[in-house]
């Protein structure tokens, strides 16, 4: 069934998720929102960041990035893990899209593409022995951009680069300066038409946790539950997901196992992160911890007050204006017994995926944190891990949200278990 006349921002998510339950399938032939007008954003905060940042050029290799900057995709995934695609980006010029192959019409229609060509390919999967020489080329390449649209400028921006790439351009006299930074910070602030996207994904989100829900029984295994969102992420127009962050009973505890072929038993408590791409592209990483059965026991109705006790003192806490070393000290103060297991930051952003910032907790901003200023238009992931040091369960919950000019608002809908409470 089309979506064509369904507006996704706001409330109308919902009605989003409700079509999907009714009619089993979508087919997102249209975007909620003028998707140009997302894609020519995403491209000015990334010049306002370079321009901050004095920088003349910006190369970029991390696929996340690359998408944010062109919204031109070719097998993310498989070109997360090779160098086999980047995007340079003039300051005061143009964008060039160096892709795997000769795919041009990967990238027709995007006004943030002003240019396509070919990488020339220097990971030694595909190069072999030439893979320096190819690294020389691209290197040749890039500082030619830079001469014709750098204004005399040397400073060139990359995220990520192999020392082969990275040599080549500084052998151009190039001078090369840390770039995800520079990604990092753009990608912080969204959009209106941005947070419409987001809360499509996080509606396909939501109705693939519904429908695991619906199969959780005893006797399915934990790949068999988790495969459920997978499936429902692709047939409602989804891309991916980041992690297999699925587990029961005792493999709760400590957390970060990924799912596997145990059989989860009546009793066991289940807890998942999503960390899905769905839709257009944007992240929804939200966590519940559910029951394979009909009544929690006593530890696990305590594990999960207290990891529902964090979350909502935590986004209560949250204010625009913020710094965030303000925000680590107002933050819950997790009790001794559970502090060991913490999960490892407080509050993350999140947009395409993961993304900064990422705040630390009271007893580790010390070593671990750093400060900034939260900021209305961030989209946000409030944490909260609870199990005890060899104890045979834990509890996992995260909520998103968007921080306004006023406050906070909940972008995740999903009910947790309040009767527990």
């Amino acid at each position: 069934m089309s979506i064509d006349a369904v507006e996704v921002a706001g409330g109308h998510a919902k009605e989003l998720a409700s079509m999907a339950r009714q009619h089993g399938a979508m087919e997102y032939t249209q975007a909620p929102v003028d998707l140009d007008v997302v894609r020519l954003y995403r491209l000015g905060r990334l010049r306002e960041e370079m321009q901050k940042a004095d920088v003349a050029g910006l190369l970029l290799y991390d696929q996340i990035n690359t998408r944010y900057a062109t919204d031109a995709t070719n097998m993310q995934i498989w070109c997360s893990h090779y160098e086999a695609r980047c995007v340079f980006v003039a300051l005061d010029g143009p964008v060039v899209l160096f892709d795997y192959a000769n795919l041009p019409h990967l990238a027709e229609g995007l006004p943030t593409v002003d240019e396509y060509r070919v990488n020339s390919s220097a990971y030694y999967f595909t190069a072999g022995p030439h893979a320096e020489a190819r690294a020389k080329k691209m290197g040749q390449d890039v500082a030619e951009l830079m001469r014709q649209y750098g204004g005399g400028s040397k400073r060139l921006a990359v995220d990520r680069l192999s020392h082969l790439g990275s040599d080549a351009l500084r052998a151009e006299g190039l001078t090369l300066l840390e770039g995800e930074g520079i990604a990092e910070r753009a990608r912080a602030v969204k959009s209106t038409q941005e947070l419409a996207l987001m809360r499509a994904s996080i509606a396909v989100c939501e109705e693939g946790c519904r429908e695991m829900r619906s199969i959780l029984e005893p006797g399915i295994t934990e790949n068999a539950l988790w495969a459920k969102l997978h499936e429902v992420n692709i047939r409602l127009g989804g891309e991916w997901i980041e992690t297999r962050l699925l587990s029961s009973g005792p493999r709760t505890n400590p957390w970060f196992r990924e799912c596997s072929m145990r059989v989860i038993e009546r009793g066991d408590m289940v807890s998942f992160d999503t960390d899905l791409i769905g839709p257009y592209g944007y992240c929804a990483d939200i966590s519940r911890a559910w029951l394979c059965g009909d009544r929690p026991n006593d530890e696990q109705r305590r594990l999960y007050a207290k990891a529902y006790e964090q979350i909502e003192h935590n986004i209560a806490v949250l204010k625009p204006g913020m710094s965030f070393r303000e925000l680590s000290e107002a933050c819950w103060r997790i009790p001794e017994e559970f502090l060991s297991l913490r999960y490892p930051s407080l509050i993350h952003g999140v947009g395409l995926a993961d993304e900064y910032p990422s705040i630390k907790h009271w007893e580790d901003f010390p070593t671990k944190g750093y400060d900034g200023i939260i900021t209305p238009g961030m989209t946000l992931c409030v944490e909260s891990f609870i199990g005890v040091a060899g104890g045979r369960e834990g509890v996992k919950l995260e909520e998103q949200v968007l921080i306004t000019e006023t406050g906070v608002e909940r972008l995740s809908s999903l009910p947790y278990e309040t009767d527990w409470l």
